[in-house]
């Protein structure tokens, strides 16, 4: 039986490892490997289940885990306190005591979960939903003393006299069971979760299932996550070769507004002395996008040679007055938080038209926070548009 619930375990593991590669609908990962690293603790009842339902003991447990993708996660929970086992009906007793009644025994385990998030599997992930259902399940390792062994002898009644060993020991076997979360915050949620195990007894003889006997628990756990859930979705990485092109689209437009000044100079080298007044018209700079990474006002590379050659037109044109506007994407963060990151990023971007060495008095900057759907995709938000 031991076997068998060991490999089930390891087979729900293997599932939601695999779960998240069958998902078809919009992938989420997580983007940094301190993000979604959360620890809980939890309190509940325990039962042996043992020739029915033993005597419930107080229950708890200490866990670190970290959510992997909205789908799955793997956390370590350390936890314990007692085992129960009530009278059996063979009447064994310990050290000529008149049976083995209520005998309660401490001990510690250590359970390895992988966690399946049902909800978000079928369900696709929503960062706003309350309730989540969710598998667990893996091997588990428990630690208390060698428990009872048979002495050899009977007594006068016929019951066999049982022996107590404290030396400890440790014993291998898996647990699986089912939790509800209840979601009050990115950052918190309330779980009630039942897990069934099946290990060695800790009881030894005095346990009619020594090699393989049933435990069940029952509790209710807090768990917090360090800077709150974030996970990001894989259609929001930036298309480089768009960014590229349009870079590149960008240069063209600047060597032709650069032609057109060369040629209006030698014009006006070249017109009779007479001439007093020359109406000429230049090219002056069109709107320019700088895109910025997700939660970043720190402006890259591309967007730093989009401000270059931008600035060039801008100096050449000091009459001309311009707007900075920030924007972010408003499918992620709250309304402040946006609102603070679109105006860091239109400063980033003026204070880098300055260092470029175009005048203050032409520049204007404006944050207008999170943007929805502005070019039709969320990601396409996070942006400076200078115009």
């Amino acid at each position: 039986m031991n076997v068998k619930f060991l490999t089930i375990a390891i087979l729900l593991a293997g599932t939601a490892v695999t779960a998240n590669a069958q998902e078809t609908k919009t992938k989420y990962y997580t983007e940094k490997a301190t993000d979604n690293i959360f620890v809980g603790v939890g309190i509940g009842g325990m039962s042996v289940l043992n020739g029915g339902l033993n005597t419930p003991t107080f229950n708890f447990n200490i866990q670190v885990g970290k959510y992997i993708t909205p789908t799955w996660g793997v956390r370590g929970e350390i936890g314990g306190l007692w085992q129960s086992l009530d009278d059996q009906e063979h009447g064994y007793f310990v050290s000529g005591s008149s049976r083995y009644h209520s005998y309660c025994k401490k001990f510690v385990e250590l359970n390895l979960d992988a966690m399946l998030n049902l909800t978000n599997w079928l369900g696709g992930y929503n960062p706003d939903r309350l309730v989540d259902f969710y598998l667990f399940g893996g091997p588990t390792i428990n630690w208390a003393s060698k428990g009872t062994s048979f002495t050899g002898g009977v007594s006068e009644n016929d019951e066999y006299l049982l022996e107590n060993n404290k030396d400890k020991k440790l014993r291998f076997g898996a647990t699986a069971g089912l939790g509800l979360g209840f979601n009050l915050s990115s950052y918190l949620a309330l779980g009630l979760e039942a897990r069934f195990g099946v290990t060695p007894s800790i009881f030894g003889d005095a346990s009619d299932c020594r090699k393989a006997e049933a435990t069940g628990r029952l509790n209710l756990n807090l768990t917090y996550t360090f800077g709150g859930k974030k996970f990001v979705s894989c259609d929001d990485k930036i298309d480089q070769v768009a960014i590229n092109e349009e870079v590149n689209k960008y240069r063209n437009e600047l060597a032709a507004a650069q032609a057109d000044l060369a040629n209006t100079k030698n014009a006006l080298a070249n017109v009779k002395p007479e001439v007093r007044e020359v109406t000429k018209e230049v090219q002056v700079a069109g709107p320019r996008a700088i895109f910025f990474k997700i939660g970043s006002a720190q402006i890259d590379d591309y967007g730093k040679v989009n401000i270059r050659l931008a600035a060039k037109v801008l100096k050449a044109n000091p009459d001309k007055k311009y707007r900075i506007a920030g924007y972010a994407d408003k499918a992620t963060g709250s309304v402040s938080l946006n609102q603070k990151l679109s105006e860091k990023r239109a400063q980033a971007v003026y204070d880098a038209f300055i260092a470029e060495g175009v005048k203050d008095d032409q520049l204007e900057i404006v944050g207008f926070g999170g943007t929805e759907n502005m070019f039709g995709k969320n990601y396409l938000n996070r942006v400076v548009i200078m115009e």
